[in-house]
């Protein structure tokens, strides 16, 4: 029987770390449990209301964060803040498809253009790779905005 896997994240700012992936990879942040919001409302705050009504302290009321698949397919991403920076490079990192089923030229263009789109989110480019067909049609390696490293292939 195979397992639903959820990927955590240790943030220094949970909350911002899970808005960068939610925009990167079309995810949403959920409502608290039991609360209906309507378009447009404003998630964060209802989740601080809801985590004062159940007596979170406030110094921790911002110490997790969570985005899941709108779709139900992906995985749930959850951010919990840590007290340590980022120190060595990751040992499991993401890989964001953005250009499947593209080869040559087509490829990098796309991956060039996500690349752009999350350099403004606040990512940075790291490096790429041109890819060596045909085992590989090239990618770019950035890092999220606490210096996470994540592929776009």
């Amino acid at each position: 029987m195979s397992r639903h896997v959820q990927i955590t994240f240790d943030a220094h700012d949970p909350r911002a770390l899970a808005d960068f992936w939610r925009e990167a990879l079309g995810y949403i942040t959920p409502a608290p449990p039991g609360v209906e919001l309507p378009d447009g409302a404003d998630v964060w705050a209802a989740w601080h209301t809801f985590l004062a009504r159940v007596g979170v302290p406030e110094a921790e009321r911002e110490s997790k964060a969570a985005i899941e698949d709108p779709d139900g397919h992906g995985p749930r991403v959850f951010f919990q803040r840590v007290p340590e920076g980022k120190t060595a490079k990751n040992r499991v990192h993401l890989d964001v498809r953005a250009a499947p089923g593209l080869q040559g030229d087509a490829r990098m263009a796309a991956l060039e253009a996500e690349c752009a789109r999350l350099t403004a989110l606040g990512a940075t480019l790291l490096r790429r790779d041109p890819g060596r067909p045909p085992l590989s049609g090239g990618f770019l390696v950035m890092a999220d905005p606490e210096g996470n490293e994540f592929c776009l292939d």
